[in-house]
């Protein structure tokens, strides 16, 4: 109990704080980004849904390194984009927290956008109907209306994409590498830490991160739970 005393007191929290801040900032822009997506392909035709619906969707089902080999090939300085980038803005991607959270964003993006969809495709239409019919712009009835009766899936969604982007290790450990104190998230620290055999530590950061999803499916049950306590059990 002791030597978990001293390991705990000894940890370099900064791979939690660099992926937290990637997971938030990440979040951020994957609800953003989901909510737009999914609000132009649920009006979109049948064959131009099923292709943009696959397209957004496959970083969810292909591995994080192969979708961080994508992006290694699209932001290097070696190639177009990247050299663009670098060349014009001296925005350096490969190796850096941009990295992190570039890639953080691809993986989680698709949890954003497939919940967000699913919950405008549940809303009653009478209320877009209603809507329009008092005057309200398309926007101020996405917002207004839409946006607030799909909250408990957005927020569900939001909880998952959060969660996904925290524990991103493959497409990071591609994009971003593992440079201390700049990339190094609590997934590869925890990489790290077994490659050199000190299994206790790995342990310790096993447990913390336990907690922290423990947490976040508590809240998300909890978001569900309060859009299903007025339907009666079976």
């Amino acid at each position: 109990m002791d030597t978990i005393m001293e390991i705990v007191k000894n940890l370099d929290w900064t791979p939690l704080f660099i992926s937290f801040k990637t997971g938030i900032i990440a979040t951020v822009i994957s609800f953003f980004l989901g909510l737009f997506a999914a609000r132009k392909v649920i009006h979109a035709g049948e064959r131009v849904k099923a292709i943009a619906d696959g397209f957004l969707t496959l970083p969810m089902v292909l591995p994080p390194t192969v979708a961080g080999f994508f992006l290694l090939l699209l932001f290097s300085k070696r190639r177009p984009i990247g050299m663009f980038l670098f060349e014009q803005f001296g925005i350096k991607v490969v190796q850096t927290w941009l990295g992190c959270i570039i890639a953080a964003t691809v993986i989680s993006f698709p949890l954003m956008y497939r919940n967000a969809r699913a919950s405008f495709e549940q809303l009653d239409a009478n209320l877009i109907y209603a809507a329009r019919t008092l005057g309200m712009s398309e926007l101020q009835i996405f917002w207004k209306i839409a946006v607030p009766n799909a909250g408990p899936g957005i927020i569900a969604g939001t909880i998952l994409t959060f969660a996904r982007a925290l524990g991103e290790y493959g497409a990071t450990s591609m994009l971003a590498g593992n440079i201390p104190g700049k990339t190094s998230t609590i997934s590869q620290k925890i990489a790290m830490v077994i490659q050199d055999g000190d299994y206790l530590t790995a342990g310790v950061w096993v447990i913390i991160i336990l907690a922290i999803a423990f947490c976040i499916i508590v809240a998300m049950n909890l978001v569900a739970g309060k859009n299903m306590k007025n339907t009666q059990s079976w």
